[in-house]
């Protein structure tokens, strides 16, 4: 239950993502994001609701099966239409992340009632539509598609690349939360964490990521120093530090005193 809160707690940020790459609706420029609590005995809080031109959109996001979902759909959407009448169109969906196959119904047939809605498995849904955006949040949800057949540590690989090249500072680090909290459901958790390790120091970037795979390392080390590179020397700590190096053996490889190294990787 904690899980699947706070998944819709993070996917609410994303409702315009969710809308243009998964529901394929066209966003007007007057979308208006609806923070509505619906009560009659119980207080029930839709996951996303928002107006779109002559409509209103409603998205349940589900982390698990709810053998009464579909009750509930006609619930929200009985609220709905009581609370805006006939001025809009109501548009419904529930967009499915678990790890489980979605096993709930998307409709009711019974009495005089023909009520239905769509439900949309994100596992479905191909992951490439969604590393080609350039909009982060986009990319956040690449995790839960389906990763046709590429290599699991290779597409996780490109979601953490992609989010850094777009986002810095806090907005990186809420996203790549928001990567970790949703790789749980595809048991991707290790995957996102050797991503993660990997490109907090862009190694393939220093100068010395080659040579440092190599036995001739100490000598385009020393070049660098020679010319007076003193950020060549700390892309070069950054680099062997990162290859689990500690700062004796830094020191070592680099001819320098293990104090000034250690200065250097407090300054990181």
């Amino acid at each position: 239950m904690k899980k699947d809160i706070i998944s819709k707690e993070l996917l609410k940020y994303i409702a315009r993502d969710v809308a243009t790459h998964i529901l394929h609706i066209k966003i007007h420029d007057d979308m208006e994001l609806i923070d509505k609590e619906f009560t009659r005995i119980e207080k029930r809080d839709a996951d996303l609701l928002f107006k779109n031109g002559n409509e209103i959109v409603h998205i349940e996001i589900q982390n698990n099966n709810h053998a009464k979902m579909h009750q509930r759909m006609l619930r929200y959407y009985s609220d709905i239409y009581f609370e805006y009448n006939d001025k809009y169109t109501i548009r419904q969906y529930i967009l499915y992340i678990g790890k489980a196959k979605c096993s709930m119904r998307a409709k009711i047939e019974r009495d005089k009632i023909d009520y239905s809605y769509d439900i949309i498995d994100i596992i479905n849904i191909p992951c490439e539509s969604f590393l080609q955006s350039n909009d982060p949040s986009a990319i956040v949800l690449a995790i839960l598609c389906d990763f046709e057949g590429k290599e699991k540590q290779m597409v996780v690989n490109t979601i953490i690349k992609k989010l850094r090249e777009l986002s810095t500072g806090q907005n990186y680090k809420n996203y790549l939360k928001m990567v970790n909290v949703l790789s749980t459901n595809r048991n991707l958790e290790k995957e996102v964490e050797k991503g993660v390790k990997m490109y907090t120091v862009d190694v393939e970037k220093t100068p010395f990521y080659q040579i440092g795979l190599k036995a001739g390392i100490q000598e385009g080390v020393q070049k660098g120093i020679e010319k007076g590179k003193a950020e060549t020397i700390k892309l070069s700590i950054k680099a062997f530090s990162a290859m689990g190096c500690d700062s004796e053996k830094i020191a070592e490889l680099l001819h320098l005193k293990k104090e000034e190294v250690e200065v250097y990787l407090k300054e990181l």
